[in-house]
């Protein structure tokens, strides 16, 4: 997955506040998911993925339904932030440790 930048976490929790709050956790780690096969696809064939984009997770996140942007006092829209933060962070624990252990 490429870097992670502002605007794709802001288009991830847009993303996921379209949805049911039960199903926040899975969509995220879905959006996660489809952001590394792409980056998988783009570094491979040269091209951007034609349905997840070039492996950012913006990009992916802007090919789902999503609200517009609220303002970062909607508790809703937090909760959501918070979803995206602990999937990244829980994805980076993973990949340190597996860097650890071939290390």
């Amino acid at each position: 997955m490429r870097p992670v930048l502002p605007g794709d976490v802001a288009a991830a929790g847009c993303a996921l506040l379209a949805l049911p709050a039960k199903k926040r956790p899975g969509a995220m780690l879905e959006m996660l998911h489809r952001a590394e096969a792409a980056d998988r696809y783009r570094r491979a064939l040269g091209q951007a993925h034609p349905d997840w984009g070039n492996g950012s997770l913006g990009s992916v996140a802007m090919s789902l339904p999503r609200v517009a942007e609220p303002f970062l006092n909607d508790p809703d829209y937090v909760d959501c932030m918070l979803t995206v933060f602990a999937a990244l962070k829980a994805r980076n624990d993973r990949r340190g440790r597996l860097i650890r252990l071939r290390s």
